[in-house]
């Protein structure tokens, strides 16, 4: 396979800072030529206490094994038995993708960068008037979770892909190059993400839009995730959004006790889902949520979001025992609820339950929850936001960077 020579040149030079992120993590120093994807096209990496795979088609999570408290091995991220159903599924939920190169919604499909409109491929929300969409979702109809990537570097614990995106695609402006890494080590995902603008200035958002449930599907009480206990410590913030979950400028007060108060204390993802605030809370008639939480730790002063005790988001099952705190150096994270799942997705043959009536091998409304840490949604159209520096991105300037770690445990309590 041959790489055009502008991406192995950046690849020389980005792949010793992407791949040495992890503390306890070899990266590629144990690279072997053996290595590869498996007959369902998995590309399988492994640490103490986890396995994990991906696939070439938007540099997805695939599998996250890990043993519940019972010592039973649950798979807690939805996706597909095989590679290639990825590429089949048309309704293309961005299964635990990295969408891209712009991630959530850009109103009315346009932007400006030094007095100059760009217009992007709307693909969400048509009406009369804008018959293929009142704006763009994840990059477009052909964002980077709709194109396979490149694996650059593989190893036990780690994998690296990469991507090209040339000037113009979907509307942008300038060629991105973008290497995605994952690394597992004790107990711990990590994620880091860098893309390059290489020709003219260009917004640049990516996320990981994995979708979790915590007890791998098989809870034999309920089918959701509404068991699940949420915390979002620093998070007494949202972005205002509209009925099509638009940005409207505003910065919303999660008010204590309120239906978005998840800083106050840690509660269930259901606990609040029966109140009438709930309904409208994702936009025109849903109920539950798909909410951009701002995330504010500079009011404790500086930080290093690495530090233990300093997550963001505090996910647990108090079924499986199965705990995850995510730590990212992003300020913010959207929080949807699977408020649009209808029992149409399988589940995979890794999870779920056999000879249940009561629980058929899909997956439910509020069956899931995806996680997507990120900056201030569609901050592109809102410069009073002053975002800019996080998200417009120039050749020869700073690359766009998204570091995150995903750190599982057991936790045996009822409550987190």
């Amino acid at each position: 396979m041959r790489l055009n020579t502008h991406l192995a040149t950046l690849g020389a030079l980005l792949l010793s800072t992407v791949t040495a992120q992890s503390p306890g993590g070899t990266g590629s120093s144990n690279v072997t030529s053996s290595l590869g994807p498996d007959e369902n096209g998995l590309y399988w990496i492994y640490s103490e206490g986890l396995a994990a795979a991906f696939i070439a088609y938007g540099a997805s999570i695939s599998r996250l094994l890990i043993n519940d408290q019972y010592g039973v091995q649950r798979d807690v991220v939805a996706g597909f038995d095989n590679a290639t159903a990825y590429e089949l599924d048309k309704a293309h939920p961005h299964l635990g993708s990295v969408p891209g190169r712009y991630a959530n919604r850009i109103q009315n499909s346009t932007f400006e960068i030094d007095g100059v409109t760009y217009h992007v491929d709307p693909n969400e929300n048509p009406t009369r008037a804008a018959p293929e969409g009142a704006d763009t979702l994840h990059g477009g109809s052909d964002g980077w979770d709709y194109r396979n990537f490149t694996v650059v570097a593989h190893s036990e614990d780690s994998i690296t892909f990469s991507i090209v995106d040339p000037d113009g695609k979907e509307g942008f402006p300038g060629e991105v190059i973008s290497y995605i890494t994952y690394t597992l080590h004790d107990y711990t995902w990590d994620f880091k993400m860098v893309a390059i603008a290489t020709t003219k200035k260009t917004p640049i958002m990516l996320s990981s839009h994995t979708y979790w449930n915590l007890d791998g599907f098989a809870n034999n009480e309920t089918n959701t995730v509404l068991n699940h206990t949420l915390h979002l410590p620093y998070s007494g913030q949202r972005v205002g959004a509209d009925n099509i979950l638009i940005p409207t400028g505003d910065i919303v007060p999660n008010k204590k006790g309120s239906v978005n108060d998840w800083w106050s204390t840690p509660k269930q993802i259901g606990a609040d889902i029966s109140k009438p605030e709930a309904n409208g809370n994702c936009g025109f008639n849903c109920t539950g949520y798909d909410t951009c939480y701002l995330i504010n730790r500079e009011q404790h002063g500086a930080y290093d979001w690495r530090a233990e005790g300093g997550y963001v988001a505090r996910l647990h099952s108090p079924w499986s025992g199965i705990q995850l705190d995510v730590y990212t150096d992003q300020d913010a994270y959207q929080l949807y609820s699977c408020n649009g799942q209808n029992a149409t997705m399988p589940l995979k043959t890794t999870q779920g339950l056999d000879g249940n009536a009561d629980f058929p091998r899909t997956i439910p409304q509020y069956g899931c929850v995806v996680m997507e840490v990120e900056d201030w949604i569609d901050a592109i159209n809102h410069p009073e936001w002053q975002r800019q520096s996080k998200q417009i991105f120039s050749p020869g300037g700073d690359p766009y960077v998204l570091q995150a770690s995903y750190v599982f445990s057991i936790n045996a309590t009822a409550t987190s």
